[in-house]
C-alpha cells in the first residue's frame, strides 16, 4: 500500500481552534496558569452523543481552547503550525475556516483579526509550501445580522490566492436558527464572489440540506454525509456539482455513527458525490487529514480509490485551475509509482 502522507491533497475543512496542536494549547494554558480540563490531556479524542447535551460538551471544550488565543503572536502560530502539519501530510492547499469575531476583542476588532489570519495564511504558504486560503464563518448561535458583517468584511479581502478569503460559511450546532435568516449575508458573500460553504447534513438529515441547499445555494457542503439517506437528495446534490466535505473521525466523535465503519463514504462515492477529506477539529478528535484517508482505506478503498479522493478534494478546492491541474498531475505520478 502506498504511503498515504505523501498522496497529494487539498483540506478543505479545518476549523482555526480547532487546528490548534495539543502542545501548543498546553503552552498557552501554562502562560495563562490556566488549568486545562483532563479532557485535552488524557490522551483520547472526545465522544459525545448527537444530542444537545453532546453539543454543550464539544461546545465548551471548544470554548476552553478557544479562549486561550488572546493574541496576535497566537493567531499566527496558529495558522503556520496547521501549514506546516498539512504540509506533512501532503496536503498542497489548505482552506481554513475561522470566525474572527471570537478574536476580536484582543487585537482591536474583527477587521484586524482577519487581517492577522490573512496575513498569517500569506506568510505560512510561504514557509511550508502549502496554500493557504481563509474561510469566514458566520455562527448559527450569533444573529443572522452580525452574519452580515461579516459577511462584507469578507468581502473586501475576496479573492482566490493564498492569504485570501475564498469562501463564506455557517457554522456551529446545525439545530440553531432558522436557516433562511442567514441567506441575506450569503447573497452577500456570493456577490463578491465568493463560495458558499455552510455545514449541513451532519447533526441533521436530508430535510435540513434541503433547507440548506435552497436557502444558502451552497457550493459545498460542510459534513453533509447524511444525504446519503435520501438517494433523490443525493442524486439532486451530485447534479448540482456541490462537493461534500465528508470527516468520518468527528462523525463518530460527535454520536452521528457509532463507529467508523458506518460512515457511508461508499454510497456517496457510488452515487458520484465528489467527496473531500477533512479532519474538522484534530485537536479534540485527535485525528489528522491522513487519518481521514487511512479509515477510507480501512472502508475498503484501495490506492485507486483513494487517489480518486485526493483528486475530488482539489477539485473542489476554490484554488486557481493551474494549481488544481499540477496537482492532479502529482496524484496521478502518486499512482503510478510502484507499491513498496
Amino acid at each position: 500500500m502506498r504511503d498515504l502522507s505523501t498522496l497529494p491533497k487539498a483540506h478543505l475543512h479545518l476549523h482555526f481552534t480547532g487546528s490548534m496542536r495539543l502542545e501548543t494549547l498546553v503552552d498557552l494554558a501554562q502562560s495563562e496558569r490556566s488549568r486545562l480540563p483532563s479532557s485535552f490531556i488524557d490522551g483520547d479524542p472526545l465522544h459525545v452523543p448527537a444530542d444537545h447535551r453532546g453539543w454543550f460538551r464539544f461546545q465548551r471544550a471548544y470554548d476552553t481552547a478557544r479562549h486561550l488565543v488572546r493574541d496576535e503572536e497566537t493567531m499566527r502560530r496558529i495558522v503556520l503550525e496547521a501549514a506546516l502539519d498539512d504540509a506533512a501530510e501532503g496536503s498542497r492547499r489548505l482552506e481554513i475556516q475561522v470566525d474572527p469575531t471570537s478574536y476580536a476583542p484582543f487585537v482591536g476588532g474583527i477587521t484586524p483579526a482577519l487581517e492577522i489570519i490573512l496575513d498569517a495564511a500569506a506568510q505560512a504558504t510561504v514557509l511550508s509550501g502549502t496554500e493557504v486560503s481563509v474561510i469566514v464563518a458566520a455562527s448559527r448561535i450569533r444573529h443572522p445580522l452580525e452574519a452580515r458583517t461579516l459577511a462584507r468584511l469578507a468581502a473586501r479581502y475576496a479573492g482566490q490566492g493564498p492569504g485570501t478569503v475564498v469562501g463564506f460559511g455557517l457554522s456551529n450546532d446545525e439545530r440553531a436558527g432558522e436557516t433562511a435568516s442567514w441567506g441575506p449575508a450569503f447573497r452577500i458573500a456570493r456577490r463578491a464572489g465568493l463560495a458558499s460553504l455552510p455545514h449541513a447534513g451532519e447533526l441533521l438529515g436530508p430535510r435540513h440540506v434541503r433547507d440548506v441547499l435552497g436557502s444558502l445555494g451552497p457550493t459545498r457542503l460542510g459534513h453533509g454525509v447524511r444525504v446519503s439517506e435520501d438517494p433523490s437528495l443525493l442524486d439532486a446534490v451530485v447534479a448540482a456539482g456541490i462537493s461534500l466535505e465528508v470527516c468520518p473521525a468527528s462523525n463518530v466523535c460527535l454520536g452521528v455513527y457509532r463507529e467508523t465503519s458506518e460512515v457511508p463514504l461508499r454510497t456517496l462515492l457510488d452515487h458520484g458525490a465528489q467527496v473531500a477529506l477533512g479532519a474538522d477539529d484534530p485537536l479534540l478528535f485527535r485525528t489528522r487529514l491522513v487519518d481521514q484517508y487511512a479509515i477510507a482505506r480501512s472502508l475498503g478503498l484501495d490506492d485507486e480509490d483513494l487517489a480518486e479522493l485526493a483528486r475530488g478534494s482539489i477539485r473542489a478546492s476554490l484554488a486557481a485551475p493551474e494549481s488544481k491541474e499540477r496537482w492532479l498531475g502529482q496524484v496521478d505520478a502518486w499512482l503510478a509509482a510502484p507499491c513498496p
